[in-house]
């Protein structure tokens, strides 16, 4: 099997939680937010929308609504995942179509040398970080991805897996 390319970057990618204070900046935060808005979803619906943060107050307000505050205090983006609820033709096969796109979000930060944390405890306060970030009531927070230059510690740090024995429950 080829170990270059998308396999080698999925077998690389890992989340980040210790960011460099240099900024990532709108360019990085919108070629992310390009990434997973080409993700898979049934009858091409789309239903994902986007929120980006570059604002230190704002991430440290966000940062205050999960126990892993620090990876919102330390990095320097992030990028808040909605589904539109108006655009939900079937809720289960929309919010897999959401973790399609924070994947792509993921590999593309990983391919771009950027740090990122998908966060989803913070899903237990949703309605303050809807009410934080303004946004409709139509959109209900799905996740939110931290976004950051790696510190140098993050580059060494190394993540295991279970064998694929032990995941696999059948053949046929």
């Amino acid at each position: 099997m080829c170990r270059d390319g998308i396999l080698h970057a999925i077998e690389e990618r890992r989340s980040v939680r210790r960011f460099s204070p240099e900024p990532v900046g709108p360019e990085i935060l919108d070629a992310l937010v390009s990434a997973a808005h080409w993700a898979p979803s049934g009858m091409n619906n789309q239903p994902w929308r986007f929120v980006t943060i570059e604002k230190r107050e704002v991430l440290d307000l966000l940062a205050s609504f999960t126990k892993y505050s620090k990876i919102l205090n330390n990095c320097t983006g992030a990028i808040a995942v909605f589904i539109d609820t108006k655009s939900i033709y079937h809720r289960e096969k929309d919010l897999q179509s959401i973790g399609a796109a924070v994947q792509n979000m993921l590999l593309a930060a990983h391919g771009l040398g950027v740090g990122a944390c998908w966060l989803g405890e913070i899903l237990n306060r949703r309605k303050e970080v809807e009410k934080t970030l303004k946004v409709d009531e139509n959109l209900e927070l799905m996740a939110v991805v931290a976004v950051g230059f790696p510190e140098e510690s993050e580059l060494r740090a190394k993540r295991q897996r279970l064998p694929l024995e032990k995941l696999i429950a059948g053949r046929f």
